[in-house]
């Protein structure tokens, strides 16, 4: 059995938030001797606040089967409470005697929380375990922050460019396959045998340098930072979103075929589409995709850009595949993308 020293040991082994988050819940699930163990955040979509989940529940191995919509912040009154008083944890009692905790990673002076912890435990934590639990939860706190400064975007709060070019490297070195050949009919093999497909999609805001002419860098900013709200909350908890620098956005997205990653991606079109944003009203967005195969890591990414600049090229407000633009002859195959500074 682990101690809560070799605990922390496994916390600040992690260099990756996924990893430190999958560490906590498996810390707190030993501490408390929890049914069940997540992580949740709060982001504000349409002017509502509501809870994402950050890591998949203890025990949890599917694919969840469709995207649920995040419950509202309303709708949870005991952990609306915990933040109102700015508490360490509460509790309140589940049918079949289990016990519901929440436990907000409060910020070093007390006064924030960015991430929430859920518990379904046997019984009301003990102050021992309690006391273990909280010390585990600072520790994470501090050694979150540490890779935060280093991974994310100063303005959106996403994922930064130098942590998806890692990212992404370490990705397609995990999926590749030697020899097969390289489109998305490879990742729909993998899904037709039971396996996840990956695709990459670019998102570039339509007209931006407009916006910044017109209502200045500082509107600018804020829209950017909404967009990032719009773009995280499109996405479940398995997907990852960063910011690739000025008005750019990427996605790595898990889906079991290219139907469903075009749905997804279509989904996230029509939300800032209708999305009323304050003084310009409208924005939308064009977006490139392209399966992720055993190409290398600059191919597939010119592949995606290729795809979103033929959106912006015609008509704007549209989501571009970059295998059926090939198909068709939009695109010219041989034409290929010169600029190799990505990593």
């Amino acid at each position: 059995m682990k101690t809560v020293l070799d605990h922390l040991i496994d916390i600040s082994a992690q260099r990756d938030r996924t990893t430190i988050d999958a560490a906590l819940t498996a810390a707190l699930t030993a501490l408390s001797q929890a049914t069940a163990c997540e992580l949740f955040t709060i982001i504000s979509v349409a002017g509502m606040r509501r809870l994402k989940p950050l890591a998949p529940a203890v025990g949890t191995h599917h694919e969840p089967q469709g995207k649920l919509p995040l419950p509202l912040l309303a709708d949870v009154p005991l952990l609306a409470e915990c933040i109102a008083r700015h508490a360490p944890d509460v509790h309140a009692h589940l049918p079949g005697n289990q016990v519901l905790t929440w436990m907000p990673v409060w910020s070093s002076d007390g006064m924030e929380a960015q991430i929430y912890v859920r518990l379904v435990t046997p019984h009301v934590p003990t102050p021992l375990q309690l006391r273990d639990m909280r010390g585990v939860i600072a520790v994470y706190r501090n050694f979150q922050q540490l890779l935060d400064d280093n991974q994310l975007d100063s303005l959106t709060g996403l994922l930064n460019r130098k942590t998806f070019d890692s990212s992404f490297s370490a990705l397609v070195s995990s999926i590749g396959i030697a020899g097969s050949p390289p489109d998305f009919r490879q990742a729909e093999r993998r899904a037709a045998n039971g396996g996840i497909a990956h695709w990459l999609a670019v998102i570039d805001i339509d007209h931006f340098k407009k916006i910044n002419d017109q209502f200045g860098h500082v509107y600018g900013d804020e829209v950017l930072i909404l967009m990032a709200n719009l773009i995280a909350g499109a996405f479940r908890d398995q997907d990852r979103v960063f910011r690739f620098g000025g008005e750019e956005f990427v996605v790595l997205l898990r889906a079991s075929s290219l139907d469903a990653a075009r749905q997804s991606f279509e989904r996230l079109r029509c939300l800032v589409a209708a999305h009323e944003f304050p003084q310009i009203k409208r924005i939308t967005i064009s977006l490139g995709f392209v399966s992720i195969s055993s190409e290398t890591p600059v191919t597939i990414l010119g592949h995606a850009d290729q795809a979103l600049y033929f959106a912006k090229e015609n008509g704007r407000n549209r989501v571009c595949f970059y295998d059926e633009l090939i198909a068709s002859g939009q695109l010219d195959e041989s034409v290929r993308y010169q600029d190799a500074d990505f990593f």
